[in-house]
């Protein structure tokens, strides 16, 4: 049994096993998954977990090279629009696209991750960096 940090045992699985600029998706509950790529559903009931927290576990145990978000958070979600300034402050390369370009990328991603969040737009594909 680890001893902190993700507990998830697929989900600590899937990143485990993930490559270089492979990409995996947090989306928000109404994110629709692409037939056959994997979802990992971890909601529970609207808004548990949130998109923060499942956010910040994954991104503690994933080496991200980039981010992609949709450009609309801009407009209907000023929590994920902050988010992606702190990740690109932090040397993160943040990219934006329309959401429904978004919902294509998803389509070759080794898994969604599906929250329980209710706020527009909270959806991240992470791109997997390297660690040396």
């Amino acid at each position: 049994m680890k001893r902190n940090g993700l507990l998830h045992a697929e989900l600590n699985r899937i990143i485990a096993a993930m490559g270089h600029t492979d990409t995996l998706v947090i989306g928000d509950v109404g994110l629709p998954v692409p037939h056959g790529v994997p979802c990992i559903d971890l909601a529970v009931l609207p808004g548990t977990p949130s998109f923060q927290i499942v956010f910040d576990a994954v991104f503690a145990e994933l080496a991200v090279e980039s981010v992609t978000f949709a450009r609309e958070i801009h407009e209907r979600n000023a929590a994920l629009a902050s988010l992606a300034g702190k990740l690109s402050n932090e040397g993160v390369s943040v990219d934006e696209v329309s959401h429904e370009e978004f919902k294509r990328f998803c389509a070759r991603a080794v898994a969604v991750v599906r929250t329980g969040e209710t706020s527009p737009y909270a959806n991240v594909i992470l791109h997997a960096g390297v660690t040396f």
